[in-house]
């Protein structure tokens, strides 16, 4: 099977390739590398020990994009590729919408040209807006409190309609919760361009002397701490789900919506705790004013992923952590 993974170069695209490879699978990346790095994929294959093809290409580009479907037998894809910075897309909502938007309505129309029939969208939990009640199951009324997640929820309303139109099309709409850890060999990590938009890797980087302190937005939520609760996923669990999915398309199930998370909520603060914990070293931190968007408290009820596809997230929080300082403390200027 050749699967295309959109954004592959990215933190989560590059481990799914690692296991999409571990299981035999061929692999076609496009990426425009625009907050990740080609580098990511030359220590993908050198954990694999295998090749994959990589083309620097947006999904905004039809023309380069067909080129890439007329020239591999592409069966599945994987769609990553996206902006997805919640505080960015507050500021610039037009920019999220035409480059998550347009550029999936794009790569959706190359598919159809082509006759692929599988894809397995990168969805998230923010689709859920500021749940009335928790953990969130599939069935939970959808709303938004950014662009960001308003983009993530377009993108599924459009899958829904061009499966409801076409019912040959398989449709896997991955809803995950917040992706942390790294690979075990600590060669691929999470390395965003800039000041990082998630608190894990901007933890990490406190870590090891990159930034001053970790800001910590809010202290006055109704959580046990006062600071934010969410639902944290080891990235290579959430990488194995993604297989655990695309295996699951092969029976042809249509439309279908799975959560991918621990089930379980942490704070800022427990995080914090838990990376000094791991990293034996001393995270300062500043309490400042909430941030656009933001809810008080989020987590999963993987339940309908655990009974449908076999998959559990099987790592805790000190292996997340562990693992990111792995990452980090090998590769303290990430892939650069």
């Amino acid at each position: 099977m050749t699967v295309l993974v959109t954004g592959g170069a990215g933190y989560i695209g590059s481990h799914t390739c690692v296991e999409l490879l571990n299981q035999g699978k061929k692999v076609v990346v496009v990426d425009n590398l625009s907050n990740s790095s080609e580098k990511s994929l030359d220590r993908v294959r050198e954990i694999t020990g295998k090749e994959l093809d990589f083309y620097q290409v947006d999904l905004l580009d039809k023309e380069n994009l067909t080129e890439i479907f007329k020239k591999h037998e592409i069966e599945s894809v994987i769609h990553f590729a996206g902006l997805k910075a919640v505080g960015e897309s507050v500021e610039k909502p037009g920019l999220y919408y035409h480059n998550n938007v347009t550029g999936s309505i794009v790569l959706f129309e190359v598919m159809a040209e082509f006759g692929v029939k599988n894809i397995v969208f990168s969805s998230s939990a923010t689709v859920y807006g500021d749940p009335a009640s928790l953990p969130i199951t599939e069935e939970f009324p959808l709303s938004q409190t950014n662009p960001y997640g308003t983009a993530k929820y377009f993108i599924e309303i459009i899958l829904k309609d061009l499966q409801t139109a076409d019912e040959d099309l398989n449709v896997a709409i991955l809803r995950y919760f917040n992706p942390v850890g790294a690979h075990k060999s600590g060669k691929i990590g999470e390395d965003p361009i800039g000041t990082p938009n998630n608190l894990m890797p901007f933890i990490s980087q406190v870590a090891v002397k990159k930034r001053p302190e970790v800001m910590v937005f809010g202290d006055d939520y109704d959580t046990p701490d006062g600071t934010g609760v969410r639902d944290y996923i080891h990235v290579v669990d959430l990488a194995k789900g993604h297989i655990k999915t695309l295996d699951h398309l092969e029976s042809n199930p249509g439309f279908v919506v799975y959560n991918l998370g621990k089930g379980k909520g942490y704070s800022v603060l427990e995080l914090i705790k838990a990376f000094e914990k791991a990293s034996g070293v001393e995270i300062p931190y500043k309490v400042v004013g909430r941030r656009d968007g933001d809810i008080a408290s989020s987590w999963a009820d993987p339940a309908k992923a655990e009974s449908e596809l076999g998959w559990t997230a099987e790592m805790g929080l000190e292996e997340m952590c562990e693992d990111t300082w792995r990452w980090q403390s090998e590769n303290p200027k990430g892939f650069n």
